[in-house]
């Protein structure tokens, strides 16, 4: 059985031209920064700002939560999605998409939960959402006409 999130995306998916949008961004969720304060976000903050960009890495083997996904800023290991915001994420990411994220707020505030929120998205790059079947080139050559 698929979540929503999963319904919906393969609906707007199968939308003809969605791949070659240049223009479209669907949210799939915003979300605190999970252990910034056990990760390399301490010493970074002050060299982050909104809009930064953040790279999501699957951790499958992660021996605490097999559906982790770390964030990292610039190469550097920041925190986790949270677990609670995490299953749906996951199971896009191993369907092999690749969601992009960034930073949409900082505040300087001792609850290292809301020091970092960070929001998720699809954009349409063909490297991030499939094209459609239909939309892709014939490899083979056409048949001769009689």
């Amino acid at each position: 059985m698929s979540s929503p999130l999963e319904r919906l995306l393969a609906c707007l998916l199968c939308l003809p031209g969605l791949a070659a949008a240049a223009q479209i961004e669907l949210l799939v969720q915003t979300s605190p920064l999970a252990g910034f304060q056990y990760h390399a976000g301490r010493a970074l903050w002050p060299l982050m700002r909104v809009g930064d960009a953040l790279s999501l890495v699957r951790e499958p083997d992660n021996p605490y939560d097999p559906k982790a996904i770390r964030v990292e800023w610039r190469g550097a290991m920041i925190g986790f999605v949270p677990r609670l915001d995490n299953l749906d994420l996951a199971r896009l990411m191993d369907g092999g998409l690749r969601p992009a994220a960034r930073i949409v707020h900082l505040q300087a505030s001792r609850d290292p939960w809301r020091r970092v929120l960070f929001e998720v998205y699809l954009d349409p790059e063909p490297a991030t959402i499939p094209a459609s079947p239909k939309d892709q080139p014939s490899l083979q050559p056409p048949s001769p006409t009689p």
